[in-house]
């Protein structure tokens, strides 16, 4: 069945899922592969528990008439999703980036939101299922649509390029992230680079960091560009104020008009999805204090840049994503914050490679120029590498099991550090009462 032809069964039926875990009663379940599930085994189980059709690629048993047999269900999906996004004459903002990207696509949800019906991608859904799931998400009522498009190998950004036809776009950075699959630096700049050459390709709109080291050079020749960054002549120009608190504290122009915005985002590291976010918002009209009133109210979540209270202390969480990048970037603002001084917690980065023990190792001789209170480190990938300054255990179970039979610190301002396949957020269980600040 063709995606036109399924798209009049999508239009009765318009809420999508893939797992049968969590159906939704008169939806379409489409029954994607894995390495370690084939959801065409679920497919009848999806229908007797409320899916109004399934779309598979292999038919088991039976011959229910709401089975919808597809060469190949993911590609099914991914088309049906461009299809439906085709419907739709609205700008579609693409977003990638190797640190910052999930931040940055909330920052502009909150703006846009402001005057727009916006959709935005929930969560992390940002790879070969999320972006199709998400486009799907697209109701009459939306005006604006904010993608957010991760990556760990070249090839894939422009294969959600096909799929989501960003007529806008923003590259965050580019820096040492998935290495093992980009196969370098230049590799990640290439992969990162496709929203770009698809933006070049279809006349589309790039807002451009200028402040970066890379990207107003991997942005030549694309036409229209909305520059944003710390020099007088970017479309909105801003600069960092000092902040007691530790938290992002900084200054906007656009147009003559200036405003001063206190946010709730730990680390300067995070000015420049700010001023994105701004940026985004001119090209819609939203006026600056609109923009900045958005921006101070954004509360940061899902153990991004959040600043919490843990019993006596101050916790600095960030622990959903690092690479080598990320790494030193929240250890330098954490380094301004306590002059050096503070407690570090850090967890292995992971899709390092053959790079691994080189970026662990630089890191950790990173991280040994301040003389921090205590330094604990958490992975395999520290365990030749670790000083007799720095605590090391092997995993975060072994962490977790000693830290109970230990006081925490109190009084203290910690740093919470890691990738998500780390998972340091477990260590916030020490203390059951914790909560934001």
């Amino acid at each position: 069945m063709l995606p036109e032809q399924l798209y009049s069964i999508f239009l009765s039926h318009p809420q999508v899922f893939t797992d049968t875990r969590k159906v939704i009663p008169g939806g379409l379940f489409f029954a994607l592969k894995g390495p370690n599930f084939n959801g065409n085994a679920f497919a009848e189980a999806a229908l007797q528990q409320g899916a109004a059709y399934a779309v598979v690629d292999e038919v088991r048993s039976g011959t229910d008439p709401r089975l919808i047999q597809v060469p190949d269900v993911l590609q099914t999906l991914q088309e049906l999703a461009h299809h439906h996004r085709m419907q739709f004459a609205i700008p579609v903002i693409g977003i990638t980036g190797s640190n910052g990207k999930t931040t940055t696509k909330e920052l502009m949800a909150a703006v846009c939101s402001q005057q727009y019906e916006t959709l935005a991608t929930e969560g992390n859904l940002n790879n070969h299922i999320g972006v199709p799931l998400t486009l799907l998400r697209l109701r009459p009522q939306h005006q604006l649509a904010v993608i957010e498009m991760g990556a760990n190998h070249q090839g894939e950004i422009a294969s959600y390029c096909v799929i989501a036809a960003p007529t806008h776009g923003l590259i965050t950075n580019v820096g040492k992230a998935h290495i093992e699959g980009f196969g370098g630096e230049e590799g990640v700049r290439k992969g990162k680079g496709e929203l770009y050459a698809y933006l070049r390709q279809h006349n589309g709109t790039v807002f451009l960091h200028s402040d970066s080291e890379h990207l107003p050079q991997m942005a030549a020749g694309i036409t229209h560009q909305i520059t944003y960054g710390s020099g007088e002549a970017d479309t909105i120009s801003g600069r960092i104020h000092p902040s007691e608190e530790g938290l992002l504290r900084f200054e906007a122009t656009v147009a003559n008009q200036t405003a001063n915005i206190q946010t709730q985002l730990v680390g300067d590291y995070n000015f420049p999805n700010a001023l994105a976010a701004i940026a985004v918002g001119t090209v819609v009209d939203i006026p600056l204090a609109v923009a900045a009133s958005a921006i101070r109210q954004y509360q940061p979540d899902n153990s991004r840049s959040q600043q919490m209270a843990w019993g006596s202390n101050t916790l600095i969480l960030d622990a959903y994503n690092a690479n080598p990048t990320s790494m030193r970037s929240a250890i330098s603002a954490f380094a301004k914050r306590t002059s050096g001084t503070g407690i570090v917690w850090l967890g292995a980065m992971k899709e390092m490679g053959t790079e691994s023990q080189s970026e662990h190792q630089s890191l950790l001789q990173f991280l040994r120029q301040w003389p921090w209170e205590s330094v604990v480190v958490v992975g395999a990938e520290y365990e030749d590498l670790a000083d007799a300054t720095e605590r090391w255990f092997p995993d975060v179970s072994t962490a977790l099991e000693t830290f109970r039979n230990e006081p925490l610190p109190a009084e203290k301002t910690i740093l919470l550090k890691g990738s998500r396949g780390s998972r340091m957020e477990t260590l916030l269980s020490l203390l059951p009462e914790s909560g934001e600040s």
